[in-house]
């Protein structure tokens, strides 16, 4: 019988505002590649594709997938630390943010290998959280981005899918259709 978590979505929305504030405050003016908007609205974003997949996913734990889409990022683009991530908000969010970083000690080749990885060692929410991510990063490129850029980012999302395959059954039909959409930027 498949569990079915339910949750106060006041203790949800108090969630959601404690880690986009921390997120808010922690990336600062940082924006979206090859835009003037604010980086939080990827954030939200990406936050945004879990509530859906929360409600078409039976048993999601929504409160760790929000946190863990809402503070993704702070470990590879900020001076966040993963010790500050779970003094604030706990182990299992640090450990799901952990994941979701990809380690820039590693020759760029294999960073996105690493951190998928370790995402198949979490839970599937944050699983989910990586197929969001590249969901609402599916955008038009940004103008400076080389055609071999542009393959090489339609590649491993393909690499994303593939490796999370099961993950979310929502969220990956969701990618599929973006990773299509995305291949109208791979003509010359």
């Amino acid at each position: 019988m498949e569990k079915k978590v339910y949750f106060d979505m006041t203790d949800i929305q108090t969630l959601y505002q404690n880690a986009i504030k921390f997120a808010a405050e922690r990336h600062g003016s940082q924006k979206v590649k090859g835009s003037r908007i604010t980086y939080v609205v990827h954030l939200s974003n990406v936050a945004m594709e879990l509530f859906v997949a929360a409600r078409n996913t039976p048993g999601f734990d929504l409160s760790l997938a929000i946190q863990a889409a809402l503070l993704h990022d702070t470990i590879e683009d900020t001076a966040t630390t993963r010790q500050e991530i779970e003094a604030t908000f706990g182990q299992d969010v640090a450990d799901a943010v952990w994941a979701l970083t990809k380690d820039k000690k590693l020759l760029e080749d294999y960073r996105l290998t690493d951190s998928l990885a370790k995402i198949r060692q979490c839970p599937k929410e944050v699983w989910a959280v990586k197929l969001a991510d590249r969901i609402t990063n599916l955008q038009k490129p940004p103008e400076n981005w080389s055609k071999d850029h542009i393959t090489e980012f339609h590649y491993d999302s393909v690499q994303i899918l593939e490796a999370l395959e099961g993950g979310n059954q929502y969220l990956e039909q969701r990618l599929k259709v973006k990773i299509n959409e995305y291949k109208e930027y791979l003509q010359d």
